[in-house]
């Protein structure tokens, strides 16, 4: 059975593009077959975060009718496949966002999982992209307005009967002047799933076009979003030692013996 899943959050820069991105390849890992969207029509980023960014056929052109999404869709090295959006501004011209459920609706039973990076804000696109998922899952980060806006998105979703998966607080600092786990479970009335924390290897992975699941499987940020994965596919999840660090156990283990 395929789960058509929306990554959306409402705002701007929360860290959608970067969870699709790593959510993807951590659901590949365990073996599901996993395809993604650039559902971010106006301003695409998941083709960059992964470095497929010049696709000859893209997300716009199956909207505008001018190819099959057979055409579209495109392996990653990581295992997971990627239809990507169109980065040109005239590209815009044209598209039909109304169509993006047609779209998910034609992959049911291609594939196991169809996660989709959705546009900021809550227009025409994000919504659209909401209308074509089955679940939702909200990104927020841990201030105000960034959980004011993920409250708007949720009951944007209610009011289209969608089933709220849960949310993620990502860039977590744990500062004083954070909204704790519990507050924006409180203000959203929906658990929150993992807390990623604010992770430098995330930006490192950005400028080598990797996700950091794959970068450094060992970071903070990796080892939340995997997480995610396993509960999202009801795992249990215990996280990896970097192997250095055992074969060091082990050496110290010889010369004390």
């Amino acid at each position: 059975m395929t789960r058509t899943l929306a990554v959306i959050g409402g705002k701007g820069g929360v860290g959608k593009t970067t969870l699709v991105s790593n959510l993807s390849t951590a659901l590949s890992e365990l073996g599901y077959e996993v395809t993604a969207i650039d559902a971010n029509l106006t301003t695409p980023n998941l083709g960059l975060h992964l470095g497929m960014h010049l696709a000859p056929k893209t997300l716009h052109d199956v909207l505008k009718k001018k190819t099959k999404l057979r055409n579209s869709i495109y392996p990653h090295a990581l295992g997971f496949k990627l239809i990507p959006a169109s980065m040109s501004v005239t590209d815009l011209a044209g598209v039909d966002v109304g169509r993006l459920p047609e779209v998910t609706l034609s992959l049911v039973g291609k594939t196991d999982f169809v996660v989709m990076d959705c546009a900021a804000g809550l227009g025409r696109e994000a919504v659209s992209a909401m209308e074509a998922a089955d679940e939702i899952l909200i990104i927020t980060n841990p201030d105000l307005p960034s959980v004011a806006d993920a409250l708007k998105t949720i009951k944007i979703a209610q009011d289209l009967n969608k089933k709220i998966t849960g949310v993620v607080v990502n860039k977590v600092n744990k500062k004083r002047h954070e909204l704790t786990k519990s507050e924006v479970e409180e203000i959203l009335g929906m658990p929150v799933l993992v807390e990623i924390p604010e992770d430098m290897e995330v930006e490192k992975s950005l400028a080598v076009k990797r996700p950091v699941v794959d970068f450094n499987p060992y970071s903070p940020a990796s080892i939340e979003m995997k997480r995610l994965a396993h509960q999202l596919v009801g795992r249990p999840f215990k996280p990896k030692k970097r192997r250095t660090f055992r074969i060091l156990d082990r050496l110290i283990g010889w010369m004390v013996g």
